[in-house]
């Protein structure tokens, strides 16, 4: 069992900036990619930004220049720093992790979702 945990969202102002984290815990023997999605209402589900597990990273065009991903391979941990944000950059975001776990079985694992609302 492989659990993704968020942390980090909440209200900013627009031109704020804010941090995202996604930890994962569990039976976990190693972690491929790990996306950031989001979901705005009535918007359909969007990849914001995915990162290999040797640090090779895409973003939606959206984002680029002012989202940056990281991660920490030793804290199964993924960021995502979040600057210069807008309004349309208000959803819920969700990690998602491509795991294989110690049980030799390969999962695809997403966190709870932590909310982003860029308003002023």
């Amino acid at each position: 069992q492989v659990q993704l945990v968020e942390s980090g969202g909440g209200l900013v102002q627009p031109g704020g900036s804010l941090s995202l984290s996604c930890a994962a815990f569990g039976s976990i023997f190693v972690i491929y990619a790990m996306v950031w999605y989001r979901s705005a209402p009535g918007e359909a589900c969007e990849l914001v930004v995915r990162i290999s597990s040797g640090g090779s990273t895409n973003y939606a065009d959206s984002v680029k220049g002012r989202f940056t991903i990281s991660r920490d391979n030793a804290k199964n941990t993924a960021y995502l720093q979040m600057n210069s944000l807008k309004p349309e950059d208000t959803a819920v975001y969700y990690c998602n992790a491509d795991v294989y776990a110690l049980t030799a079985r390969a999962l695809d694992a997403w966190g709870q979702g932590t909310l982003v609302t860029v308003s002023s």
